[in-house]
């Protein structure tokens, strides 16, 4: 391996997701498999008006979305699919509220994955 994926693949834990400085340990449930203190940065979530269509008459939905950035390993390998359901604690040892996500669009970059979430939240 070349000295910069050596570089690279070191960072990943000690830089991006370094607990004293950017990532939370969070428990993720994807694909009937709980992965418990998993290093993640959790951009979001954000919540916005849902665009509705012509003749589509629910009012009163939002669109919440969030990009998960977590190391591929940590998931088992597993690049998440688009549409399936992706869970995210809300904090630190397993515990709390799980919020429900679905997957939106996911990538693995050397390692890295990058997961857009999306869910719909009721806010009447």
């Amino acid at each position: 391996m070349n000295p910069f994926r050596e570089q690279f693949f070191d960072d990943i834990y000690n830089v991006f997701l370094n607990l004293d400085e950017f990532a939370d340990l969070r428990t993720i449930r994807y694909d009937s498999t709980i992965y418990q203190d998993v290093p993640v940065v959790l951009e979001g979530p954000v919540s916005e008006e849902r665009k509705r269509l012509a003749d589509d008459h629910i009012y009163g939905l939002h669109l919440v979305t969030a990009v998960l950035h977590c190391a591929q390993k940590d998931l088992g390998g597993k690049l998440p699919k688009q549409g399936t359901l992706l869970e995210i604690n809300n904090q630190e040892g397993g515990g709390g509220f799980f919020r429900k996500f679905y997957v939106a669009a996911a990538a693995s970059e050397m390692g890295m994955l990058r997961v857009e979430l999306e869910a719909v939240k009721n806010c009447r």
